[in-house]
């Protein structure tokens, strides 16, 4: 299955100052994942039940066929036809109606370390033709938000509908059939990914610009954590298609490192790492949709 990286997490996730000073790197990095979390879900696409009710009366108009009910599956073929009619009805009607939205977390804990030692077992199983025990090892190297959303595309479902409904009234139930079984299958879904380490380290990078002058300590901690994550977000696998690179940030970070334990006058530098960061998240957006081949 194919993903696309986005971040979905708003400005106004900072804090103030003093919730900063009185917090560890690993209460930051909790704290951004919770958000990121209930971003999500205030953010989930709701159902349009109308397409829901077509989606399942079209399955029913299949298993009627199968049990050559004609009457019953025209009566649910008209059903799901007038549900539609009702949303194309509405003049900013989208393209695409969604019909399920599901949202997991998986949150990687383990270190740098770990993550090589779990790779180089997999190159072993790999070697040794033990393809499904290197694919479960895999799966658990990963560490983010998912959301998946199942749609229905507007444009087609409709006339499918209708050209199935025109060889039921001329008694061509096979075909019929297999319009209805191809309409199911360009329901589209769409995955979101959202990779935490880089949340994370946007959260800690905030969290040290905030208290640099009053816990320099606490700030260079943050900062040191805010590295490690990218680390990890690389090693994961996690890329941008941004002009700026986890080298880059990771030399930015060294270089306000610098300036807060000596003149501490990093504002400017905050800025354009922040700046940088938000770049590299925003160029690893991508609209990706596949199509879903059963329901």
């Amino acid at each position: 299955m194919r993903r696309t990286i986005i971040s979905i997490v708003a400005a106004g996730m900072l804090l103030t100052s003093g919730l900063y000073a009185s917090q560890t790197s690993a209460q930051v990095s909790q704290k951004a994942v919770q958000s990121a979390k209930s971003e999500a879900h205030q953010q989930q696409l709701s159902v349009v039940e109308e397409a829901v009710d077509a989606v399942m009366l079209t399955q029913s108009v299949l298993a009627k066929l199968d049990k050559k009910d004609v009457t019953g599956a025209k009566k649910d073929l008209e059903k799901a036809i007038g549900k539609l009619e009702v949303v194309l009805a509405h003049k900013d009607a989208p393209a695409l109606l969604p019909i399920d939205s599901a949202i997991t977390a998986t949150e990687y804990v383990g270190d740098l370390k770990s993550i090589k030692e779990t790779l180089d077992a997999v190159k072993k199983l790999l070697v040794i033709g033990k393809v499904q025990e290197a694919r479960r090892l895999l799966d658990t190297l990963q560490s983010e938000i998912d959301i998946v959303t199942v749609n229905l595309p507007l444009v087609s479902y409709p006339q499918a509908l209708k050209l199935a409904a025109k060889y039921i009234n001329e008694g061509k139930t096979k075909e019929a059939h297999e319009v209805l079984e191809m309409a199911l299958s360009t329901l589209v879904q769409n995955e979101i990914v959202i990779p935490l380490p880089i949340l994370k380290a946007q959260a800690l990078i905030e969290a040290a610009s905030k208290i640099a002058k009053s816990d320099r300590t606490q700030a260079l901690k943050h900062l040191e954590a805010a590295r490690e994550e990218l680390k990890i977000a690389k090693a994961l696998g996690y890329t941008s298609g941004s002009d700026t690179t986890y080298k880059a940030l990771d030399e930015a970070i060294e270089k306000i490192e610098k300036e807060v334990k000596g003149p501490n006058k990093a504002e400017k530098l905050f800025e354009d790492l922040m700046m940088q960061l938000k770049e590299f998240k925003e160029k690893a957006i991508k609209s990706v949709n596949s199509k879903k081949s059963e329901k």
